[in-house]
């Protein structure tokens, strides 16, 4: 697992985060914090939104998706409606080198008011903004906040490289700009 210094080496030697913030001294009120942990890099929430639409009939397929049931909002908080979901991505944009594996979970702060946030492992090689998967699985509605701590990235290191990568293997969200729905 690599340390908060360990962090700073890879941002510098493959731009890894960017931005890359270091805010760990600062006091930060009324926000949910970001940047650099001990462990890890807590992840900002962009403030881009891919919600549902207010439809009932919506079955949301993964070999599927329709993308005309959903609709982009841009705004800096979100409330998300009981029993439901929106789609979001990250401030930061990533390149992992081939030696790392990122896992990333939920800030406590969101899991403590019940919200799941959902992210799939990113891979050796894989680079740009994370889509992020926010859940409200509550019967009252939650509030998120954009450009402020939506998750907490681990990254752990191997001692022997991967024989392919996500890169090699032309993974389908390669360098994406954009919240992706499921391809």
């Amino acid at each position: 697992m690599l340390s908060d210094k360990e962090i700073q080496e890879y941002v510098e030697k493959y731009k890894m985060i960017e931005p890359f913030e270091d805010n760990r001294l600062v006091k930060l009120d009324k926000k949910i914090s970001w940047g650099v942990s001990s462990y890890g890099y807590d992840i900002r929430l962009s403030d881009e939104f891919l919600v549902p639409q207010d439809n009932s009939d919506i079955i949301v397929d993964p070999k599927n998706f329709d993308l005309s049931k959903f609709k982009k909002v841009k705004t800096e908080s979100y409330t998300i409606a009981a029993n439901n979901f929106v789609l979001g991505k990250s401030f930061e944009y990533f390149r992992i080198p081939r030696d790392i594996l990122v896992v990333v979970f939920g800030k406590s702060t969101y899991a403590r008011c019940g919200l799941v946030v959902n992210i799939t492992p990113l891979e050796p090689e894989w680079e740009g903004y994370i889509t992020i998967s926010i859940i409200n699985p509550l019967n009252h509605k939650i509030k998120i906040y954009a450009n402020e701590g939506i998750a907490q990235a681990v990254f752990l290191k191997t001692n022997s490289l991967c024989e392919i990568s996500y890169k090699d293997k032309k993974g389908k969200y390669q360098a994406q700009k954009d919240i992706t729905p499921a391809r």
